[in-house]
């Protein structure tokens, strides 16, 4: 059937007419918000304010009666967002790389693409490109749904003074990924170890006797077996894209609702904003119930501890620093009354941050 174009012209010259419009439209935008900035500059005031963000996004979402999707329209608001911040100021935010890791797709579903993006080596060093300044913002993970707290990254806490400014919940799916089309013509696997053990079933009912190699990330097994012939990587949607690699399987890890939490860190904590979290560290006195004691100003002032972590304090022997992280915001006036009893019956405390909390988690 052969279309009569008659009939797309007119339809055509009225999407021309309202991209046009768009364009327009993002310009005064982004003209408006280089005003502000020059106010936020003259006053001091932070330039990147999420919960204003935040804001935006929950009455556009309110006020979208039309059939354009709720989700896609939050992603090109959030796109929207970093370019305009970005003739404001350039936003550099730092993560655990290399590229196509889980870390690195956490980054870029709280942030966007038009941020600027540098991965690194290792989780310290997001902490020291965020502490010099190198970086606005740092994303590292912190916890497991599966395996349980990222220690390493609490260690970080100890050595740099920053803050926790915000958390992302990301849905963790691993795939065999491979630049052949069957997987009878897979003859060797790459995984980074914890990966391997999370889809160990999958592998032994279906790749058994296919020797694995262990990488050290997920994103370097996705780049070596895009090098190699008849090789087979354990990675991420993304790796998939970033190395033009072929879905052999979906999906293979053991257990389904894989989720791990990633925090946002910088040198500043977020204003309240109703629904928040907040991160403590604290050292506890070496006679018998001394935990017990700093935890109960929470239990009386009803509120809800989410985590509790230990960790060397590294300074004596048997000496632990504690990690307690607890629903609502520093400035409430509950977590205020605990926090004072807290810091009498602790030898030391130190407020890490209060962030919004996050009920949705992002596949």
């Amino acid at each position: 059937m052969v279309m009569d174009n008659n009939l797309l012209t007119p339809l055509r010259e009225k999407i021309d007419v309202i991209d046009e419009r768009i364009l327009e439209l993002l310009n005064d935008r982004a003209r408006i918000a280089l005003e502000i900035a020059e106010i936020k500059k003259n006053h001091k005031l932070e330039f990147y304010n999420p919960q204003r963000e935040r804001e935006i996004l929950e009455r556009l979402v309110k006020t979208n009666k039309g059939i354009f999707p709720n989700d896609t329209l939050k992603i090109i608001f959030k796109e929207v967002f970093c370019a305009t911040l970005s003739l404001e100021k350039p936003l550099t935010v730092a993560y655990f790389g290399p590229q196509a890791t889980y870390t690195h797709m956490a980054t870029m579903r709280y942030f966007s693409s038009s941020c600027s993006y540098l991965p690194t080596g290792s989780i310290r060093e997001v902490f020291e490109h965020v502490a010099t300044g190198t970086a606005v913002f740092g994303v590292v993970p912190i916890e497991n749904s599966n395996e349980g707290a990222i220690n390493y990254t609490l260690d970080m806490f100890i050595d740099y003074d920053l803050s926790v400014y915000a958390e992302i919940l990301l849905s963790v799916h691993h795939h065999l990924l491979s630049k052949c089309c069957e997987r009878s013509e897979i003859k060797k696997i790459y995984s980074f170890p914890l990966v391997t053990a999370q889809c160990r079933k999958w592998l032994e009912e279906n790749m058994l006797g296919i020797p694995i190699f262990d990488a050290t990330s997920t994103a370097q097994a996705a780049d070596t077996a895009s090098r190699e012939e008849l090789a087979a990587a354990i990675s991420s949607d993304l790796a998939a894209k970033i190395y033009n690699l072929n879905f052999i399987e979906r999906n293979i890890e053991n257990i389904k609702g894989n989720v791990t939490r990633f925090l946002v860190i910088s040198k500043d904590s977020q204003e309240r904003s109703g629904h928040d979290k907040s991160l403590i560290m604290f050292s506890a006195k070496d006679q018998p119930g001394s935990l017990y004691d700093i935890l109960t100003p929470f239990k009386k002032q009803n509120i809800n501890l989410t985590m509790i972590e230990s960790r060397p304090s590294k300074r004596k022997a048997w000496e632990y620093i504690f990690f307690a992280e607890f629903e609502g915001h520093i400035e409430d006036k509950k977590v205020k009354k605990a926090l004072i009893a807290v810091k009498k019956k602790s030898t030391f405390l130190k407020i890490l941050g209060s962030y919004p909390q996050v009920d949705t988690i992002e596949k």
